[in-house]
């Protein structure tokens, strides 16, 4: 009932895994993938090992979390070693893998992308993390002409579907959507984290993220993001993976009522659990029955 097509790959269901939460280790997409997801997103990965900020890195505010984590990770060589150890077991589950890739420009997003392909499905360029620095994340996703070069980049050095994940702090989103779209980006993730935010301590007189801010995620962003997924859906011809505040069956069918193709998940983990995957699943396929609707007819309604 749930199956989904996205760029010729077939997904048991449309709920995965976002990246950054629960992908830092093999042993972590196995747990998501037992969990009910129909794809799992690795933690986002470079070309080298990066230690990313100290703690404290996430910090829980009304209707979500704002974290910064700087984009830690071991490097793609020794990250595809995770990937390798779990891959049967995740095709056993039918479960298929997104790998999730930042640079600081186009050449390095070329080479992470070559050294992953043969180990993921599909390719997700994170050109929107919003508290990277240095370079990174949002730094190329707010400018069209730096993401239309990375897209056309990895484009060039690999054969499977590349999504661009982008972020919502720009004038407008639909110049860098076009300008992804035109460089061959086979699909559209949104959204990356709102903001950056602040929280301060007003006991120790200071921000309580070690990088003072970050971005914001958690329920408070999901209109937003359903807005966004809309826009883009009349804006450009290609798959959208919405993503933003889901926590509920009734989320997940507003992105795709909105345009989305399929969602993902991430802090949602925090408030349902590991589980949360199947149970959005089921709480989709009850609708579905009680409306007598199919899954790939609400795709887009919303603009009917």
């Amino acid at each position: 009932m749930l199956k989904t097509v996205i760029c010729g790959i077939e997904f048991k269901n449309p709920v995965f895994l976002a990246a950054g939460v629960m992908g830092e280790t093999g042993s972590a997409l196995k747990r998501i993938a037992k969990n009910g997801a129909g794809a799992v997103c690795t933690k986002s990965v470079g070309l080298e090992r990066k230690e990313g900020h100290k703690n404290p890195t996430i910090v829980e505010v009304e209707g979500g979390f704002l974290n910064a984590m700087g984009l830690p990770n071991p490097g793609v060589d020794e990250y595809v070693e995770e990937i390798e150890r779990v891959r049967n077991d995740l095709k056993r589950m039918n479960v298929r893998i997104i790998g999730s890739i930042y640079g600081k420009d186009e050449r390095e997003f070329a080479i992470v992308a070559e050294k992953i392909e043969p180990y993921v499905d599909m390719i997700e360029l994170n050109i929107s993390c919003p508290h990277a620095g240095g370079g990174y994340g949002a730094t190329i996703g707010q400018n069209p002409d730096l993401s239309y070069k990375v897209v056309e980049s990895v484009k060039d050095a690999v054969k499977i579907p590349v999504f661009a994940k982008l972020t919502p702090n720009v004038t407008d989103i639909k110049v860098i959507a076009k300008a992804v779209v035109e460089a061959g980006a086979d699909g559209i993730t949104a959204i990356n984290t709102l903001g950056p935010g602040m929280v301060i301590d007003i006991e120790a007189r200071k921000p309580i993220l070690s990088n003072k801010f970050g971005g914001m995620s958690g329920k408070a962003i999901k209109p937003i993001a359903v807005k966004i997924v809309y826009d883009l859906y009349e804006t450009v011809d290609v798959p959208i993976i919405g993503v933003g505040g889901i926590t509920t069956g009734k989320d997940a069918l507003e992105f795709i009522m909105a345009g989305a193709s399929a969602v993902q998940v991430g802090t949602g983990v925090y408030y349902r659990g590991y589980d949360i995957f199947r149970k959005i699943c089921e709480e989709m396929e009850v609708f579905l029955k009680e409306k007598n609707v199919k899954l790939k007819d609400l795709v887009g309604c919303a603009h009917d």
